[in-house]
């Protein structure tokens, strides 16, 4: 299942989208399936078990996902009596990013080796960990604003995958019973902020640079999260491409490490690294500049895409 978030009538709510780009609204699904089977009190139980926010519905776990699936082929189902009531054309909304408040967004970095080559670094024998914020997140259909602290914006595509259910001490063998899905990312880095210091975090959270989505991929879609192919272009130019099979640390890797760092809670964002190819490592340096389409997609997940904008100071 794809789950989305998305705005209707000035209301942001969590939906599924088909393959033939329709958007079921979840909760709405679920109020319309019990209502069927003569359920009182159907709205309170919806709100209970298929919430409309995305953090709080991933808190239900697999059942919560089970349960929403069943409504969203009951609302199929009956089509031609719920449409427009609560199945709508992909047009007709605007998609956001399927997480917009998450807890906690962990960043790891030099975790493909080629990515490691270009910048003159040893491979690690641990993961490299930082933070971004909510802040940094945008969805699929907003542009990447470019805040007036830098010139030098630079691309980094990133396979992300969002915690399930509340994790701690997790070892790799059970670390895929605590993924609710994947989705696609672009951790946006402003360069000399970012190297003014020995921490990253600066040139990281600045707002708007994660662009984040178009949906949440659940897990039981992608068997195996390390043999997926991943492309970034700019402006139809290919820039960046890898597998994930090229990563230091593997998602069962990452969620077994962090659990043992901090307690990992349902919606926790964790994104994974970047490949070689960045503007940093090349010569010259071109940064990204107004009006720049950047574009990514991996393999099973979806395709990312969004426009750099010049952000003028008042």
């Amino acid at each position: 299942m794809k789950l989305i978030t998305y705005t209707a009538n000035g209301y942001s709510r969590i939906g599924a989208i088909t393959n033939d780009d329709k958007i079921i609204d979840l909760n709405y699904a679920y109020q319309a399936q019990l209502q069927s089977e003569g359920k009182y009190r159907f709205k309170e139980i919806a709100e209970a078990f298929v919430p409309s926010e995305m953090e709080v519905f991933l808190q239900g776990g697999k059942e919560s996902i089970e349960i929403a699936q069943n409504a969203v082929n009951y609302a199929l189902e009956n089509s031609d009596t719920y449409q427009h009531k609560l199945i709508f054309n992909k047009d007709e909304v605007k998609i956001e990013a399927p997480l917009q408040k998450p807890g906690k967004i962990f960043a790891v970095g030099h975790n493909y080796r080629e990515h490691i080559l270009e910048m003159g670094r040893q491979i690690p024998t641990h993961p490299v960990v930082f933070a971004k914020f909510a802040n940094t997140i945008i969805g699929p259909q907003d542009d990447i604003p470019f805040q007036p602290v830098s010139e030098q914006l630079d691309y980094e595509a990133e396979f992300a995958f969002v915690i399930g259910k509340r994790a701690k001490n997790v070892s790799e063998k059970e670390a895929f019973d605590y993924v609710a899905g994947y989705t696609v990312a672009n951790d946006v880095t402003y360069r000399d902020i970012q190297r003014r210091t020995l921490q990253w975090l600066q040139g990281k959270t600045v707002d708007g640079s994660l662009p984040l989505g178009p949906w949440l991929v659940t897990a039981d879609e992608i068997k195996d999260p390390q043999s997926l192919e991943m492309v970034l272009t700019v402006n139809g130019e290919e820039r960046q491409r890898t597998n994930t099979a090229n990563q230091v640390f593997t998602v069962k890797r990452l969620v077994s490490f962090l659990s043992h760092l901090a307690t990992l809670e349902p919606g926790d964002i964790v994104i994974t690294g970047t490949p070689g190819g960045v503007i940093q490592a090349m010569e010259p340096q071109v940064w990204l500049r107004d009006g720049d389409v950047v574009r990514v997609e991996i393999e099973q997940v979806g395709v990312l895409e969004n426009t750099v904008r010049k952000n003028r100071e008042e």
